[in-house]
């Protein structure tokens, strides 16, 4: 009998896809591989600049030996007149359900399971349809799924616009919540990017499983929050599986060391903030100046990832940064020594890695979070957009691995000089906060280490997914 295969159907963005993929790599692993195969149906995304980088993805991934196939879906239209991302990802996908249906009917393989990315729940009826098992990835935490699941029901009991709301949001397992913490998307109920975001978190309640990119350990009180039922009152949640982190590590190459990694080879140890926004952060001129300024007047070191506003056309992905047109003049001579400012893409594992480097100013994206956390690295976390401000407040209130820093998302989460300087000082100098922080991110590095160890939190989260997945092809 062939081999069962588990189908995954990522979305196009990195932080997306390679979670997927990675998150599937590792139930190949399980009972030293051979009792699964993955089938991987790849979207033809609706940007050039995306497509590239899934189709480099492909064939590396090809090349890996691993028993990965790779089934390309044809083409669609993409949808027109999308309020935005959340609503265009959820109609393009929408519009792959006939070819979806066709590829994973086509399989000359049982089939274990379809693994769906959270924004493709309308794939769910697909799934039912073919009477195959389905199950959510979730590529943020546990504390934003809470949100999305408790979601349909917030939508009955707040009836006015949440940051109109007398009080804090109750997710429970999580502090009171901010409504000015919540995620972007949940802020305008008529824009029909809320309403999406309404529907996956009703559509999640159907799949057979939900799977996490997060350490039981580091969100234990909402998880258990979603277990028990307080999340979803009168009805059970899905079957949680945490199996984070799942970070994609490049393997060792031969190449000389990145230009930023052997500038961090001068520093002395932890001395260092380093700032990255993320693939598709980039700061206005006006913004730019005000960090500067905060990061001149905090006398520590820094390394900065300096992006530019991404090319005309709609294109979201950052452009190199003309550091003469955009840093105050006699910046970079007044930092010598001090800084280095680095005007295109730098490699923030390596870097988070390095001993020189002491805290990070981040977007607070969940994959960069990881890694932060990954290597012991305490944050000052800077919302941008998506589930990043609800990110930012769970680092603060719920983990204590940050130090919170003022934003004014009334004016495209600006912030002022002054809030950088006493961010970073507080972070990387001598205040409470800060070695707070810094002790509780120490303690994450080893939490997140033994959990995907043999016998750890997540391993063993891993293992009892794929004894389920096996059981229903047996």
């Amino acid at each position: 009998m062939a081999i069962p295969t588990l189908v995954l159907l990522p979305t196009w963005g990195t932080g997306h896809l390679m979670s997927l993929l990675d998150a599937g790599k590792r139930l190949l692993g399980c009972r030293g591989g051979g009792g699964l195969s993955l089938t991987v149906l790849v979207m033809q995304p609706p940007r050039k600049e995306y497509a590239s980088a899934v189709a480099a993805t492909v064939r590396r991934e090809e090349a890996s030996g691993l028993d990965i196939r790779f089934r390309h879906l044809p083409a669609v239209e993409p949808p027109t007149g999308c309020a935005g991302v959340e609503e265009f990802v959820s109609r393009f996908v929408q519009l792959h359900a006939d070819h979806v249906r066709a590829a994973v009917s086509g399989l000359d393989c049982p089939v274990a399971g379809l693994v769906i990315d959270f924004f493709c729940t309308t794939l769910l009826d697909v799934a039912r349809e073919l009477a195959v098992p389905a199950y959510v990835y979730f590529t943020s935490n546990a504390a934003c799924l809470a949100l999305l699941l408790r979601l349909p029901a917030l939508e009955g009991e707040v009836t006015v616009e949440f940051e109109e709301m007398d009080g804090e949001v109750d997710i429970p397992g999580l502090p009171p919540v901010p409504p000015s913490s919540l995620p972007m998307p949940v802020m305008d109920k008529k824009n029909p990017n809320y309403t999406w975001f309404v529907y996956h978190g009703r559509r999640f309640m159907e799949a057979n499983g939900i799977i996490v990119n997060t350490v039981r350990e580091i969100e234990r009180s909402v998880l258990a929050a979603i277990a028990d039922g307080r999340v979803t009152p009168g009805v059970r949640a899905p079957v949680i599986h945490p199996v984070g982190p799942v970070i994609s590590f490049t393997p060792p190459s031969d190449d000389p060391p990145h230009e930023c990694v052997r500038w961090l080879d001068a520093q002395p140890p932890a001395s260092v903030v380093f700032l990255c926004f993320g693939s598709m952060g980039s700061l206005a001129p006006p913004q730019v100046l005000e960090v500067a300024h905060g990061l001149e007047r905090s006398g520590h070191r820094f390394l900065w990832v300096l992006r530019g506003a991404p090319a005309a056309g709609g294109s979201m992905n950052p452009t190199d940064a003309d550091l003469d047109e955009l840093l105050p003049e006699g910046f970079l001579e007044r930092t010598t020594g001090r800084a280095l400012v680095w005007p295109t893409w730098a490699p923030q594992k390596e870097i988070l890695a390095h001993a020189a480097v002491g805290g990070f100013v981040t977007h607070g994206g969940w994959n960069s979070t990881l890694e932060s956390l990954w290597f012991g690295v305490p944050m000052v976390p800077w919302p941008l957009y998506a589930e990043q401000h609800l990110n930012a407040f769970t680092l603060v209130a719920a983990m204590g691995v940050a130090v919170a820093m003022k934003v004014d998302r009334k004016r495209n989460n600006f912030v002022e000089a002054s809030e950088v300087e006493r961010a970073v000082r507080s972070l990387m100098g001598g205040s409470e906060e800060g070695r707070k922080a810094r002790e509780k991110a120490a303690e994450m590095k080893a939490v997140c280490r033994k959990a995907v160890e043999e016998g750890g939190s997540s391993d063993m989260a891993v293992h009892k997914l794929y004894e389920e997945l096996s059981t229903q092809t047996a």
